[in-house]
C-alpha cells in the first residue's frame, strides 16, 4: 500500500472509531441538563484559564460560527454561560462559565469521563493509549506531553 492509501485508510479508521464511540457516548444516561454539543462548549470553557472570545472558543469546537453563536445565546439564557466585556478594548465580549454552568459541566463530566475511560480501555492497551494520545496530539499540532 502506498503512503497516500495508507494515510487515507488511517483517516477512515480514525473517523470510524470516532463515529462508533460518539454513538456510544450519546446513548449515555447523562445528557439531561445539557446536550452533548452544549456539554462540549461547557467543557471547553472549563478547561480555559479565563474567559474567551467566541472566535477563540470556535477554534476548539466542531460547530459553525453561527451555530456556536446560537448555542451560546441559549446557554446564556439558561444561566450556564455569562458574557463579560473584554477589558482590553471595552467592545469585545468574552464568555465564561457561571457557577451553575460549572456545576452542570462537572455533573455531566464525571460520569461521562468514567464511561470514556471504560470504553477506551476495553478496546486498547495502556501502551496503545499512550501511542494514541501522542499520535492525536501530533495530528492536532500540539506539543508532546511529558
Amino acid at each position: 500500500m502506498n503512503t497516500s492509501s495508507t494515510a487515507n485508510a488511517a483517516w477512515e479508521a480514525l473517523m470510524s472509531a470516532h463515529a462508533v464511540l460518539m454513538r456510544e457516548f450519546a446513548a449515555e444516561d447523562v445528557w439531561r441538563e445539557a446536550s452533548m454539543r452544549e456539554y462540549d462548549v461547557l467543557y471547553t470553557l472549563s478547561k480555559c484559564p479565563g474567559p474567551l472570545r467566541i472566535g477563540e472558543l470556535h477554534k476548539h469546537l466542531l460547530l459553525s460560527q453561527p451555530a456556536l453563536s446560537r448555542m451560546v445565546d441559549r446557554l446564556v439564557e439558561r444561566g450556564l454561560v455569562e458574557r463579560t466585556t473584554a477589558p482590553e478594548d471595552g467592545r469585545g465580549v468574552r464568555l465564561a462559565l457561571t457557577d451553575a454552568g460549572r456545576k452542570v459541566q462537572q455533573d455531566i463530566g464525571r460520569p461521562h469521563a468514567r464511561h470514556v475511560a471504560r470504553a477506551v480501555t476495553a478496546r486498547v492497551s495502556a501502551e496503545e493509549l499512550g501511542q494514541l494520545a501522542a499520535i492525536c496530539r501530533k495530528l492536532a499540532g500540539q506539543a508532546e506531553e511529558s
